[in-house]
């Protein structure tokens, strides 16, 4: 028999992203909507250890859904990782009568959240949120779609003054291991080349494809670089190398960095999130636990934390086809 529920907490955890807030209200209104009590929990698996609830209700999270960030704040938890801890966390939810644990976060917050319905057979519910989109189970994941605008809208500022000058402009954007924003974000902004850590593409091809670039009659070039990109040792790495083995270049860095983690969520990610919180609520009611909410064939589908968590997330061979006829 399916736990009763009757009370459940939700928390963000690891990185912040756009939607996270979204996503909040969305878990707190459905739980108003099926007579459930709701509690936040305020940084993170560190606030579970301490018992940092708060009583929310629908009225508690109006005016969220436009906001970057997380009105429930966000912290990395070493306590968390070890039995004292999530021992202590499990605690504090009995004596608040929390009967269930939504979780927003990436890998390693799902990470936290199987271990501990492992250990205390505890209801869990997963909602993606990371900018990366490097979670198995859902073609977006929270954040994504509003760090792409992001990013499209500083490479078009970055163009300008890269025309002016006929200038060279390395662009670092957030992509720890995987290629998923570099590739889109290029695309959208006309980059010349896009690396990413799925392809490498050499040093010598780079300075071979930028020549061919310029002899084409290009005078100013934009390459997207993503953060885990494998080709040097570091973005100013790559610009040290085009200096010494090209002429008539001046080579520019911009590292984008947690700019593209803030801001208002985009139209998509504020759809997004009201659709996966109110999936986790309902999920968590029939009885379901230790799922990730996702966004697969445009429906709302669950996917094990397991598989979330171990899988790889694959690179779209078509848009690298696409990258590579539009650079011509």
């Amino acid at each position: 028999m399916p736990k009763t529920i009757k009370k459940l907490a939700v928390l963000t955890s690891g990185g912040d992203s756009p939607g996270m807030n979204a996503a909040i209200r969305s878990v707190v209104r459905a739980s108003a909507y099926h007579n459930i009590e709701c509690v936040g929990v305020y940084r993170g698996y560190e606030g579970l250890i301490e018992g940092d609830f708060k009583e929310m209700n629908a009225r508690s999270v109006r005016g969220i859904i436009n906001k970057g960030g997380t009105i429930l704040k966000s912290a990395r938890s070493k306590e968390f990782r070890t039995k004292e801890g999530r021992q202590k966390a499990f605690d504090n939810m009995v004596e608040a009568n929390i009967d269930a644990l939504v979780v927003i976060g990436g890998d390693g917050s799902f990470t936290g959240a199987l271990i501990f319905n492992q250990e205390f057979d505890f209801p869990v519910m997963g909602i993606p949120g990371t900018i990366d989109n490097d979670i198995v189970g859902t073609t977006h994941t929270l954040g994504f779609d509003t760090a792409l605008n992001t990013v499209v809208d500083a490479i078009d500022k970055i163009r300008d003054t890269a025309s002016s000058h006929n200038r060279l402009f390395f662009v670092e954007v957030m992509g720890r291991d995987v290629g998923h924003i570099a590739l889109n974000a290029g695309i959208a902004g006309g980059a010349e080349e896009i690396l990413i850590p799925e392809e490498n593409l050499g040093l010598e091809r780079l300075v071979d494809s930028l020549n061919r670039s310029r002899k084409s009659g290009k005078t100013s070039s934009i390459v997207i670089v993503a953060e885990g990109d494998k080709i040097g040792k570091n973005i100013f790495q790559l610009k040290d190398y085009v200096d010494e083995n090209m002429e008539g270049y001046d080579v520019r860095v911009s590292v984008l960095g947690h700019m593209q983690r803030g801001g208002s969520p985009s139209c998509f990610d504020r759809v997004l999130a009201s659709r996966m919180g109110v999936k986790a609520v309902e999920s968590l009611l029939e009885g379901k636990t230790n799922y990730m909410v996702g966004l697969l064939n445009s429906k709302m589908e669950l996917t094990p934390l397991e598989k979330a968590i171990k899988g790889k997330t694959k690179i779209n061979l078509e848009l690298l086809r696409v990258s590579d006829i539009m650079s011509t």
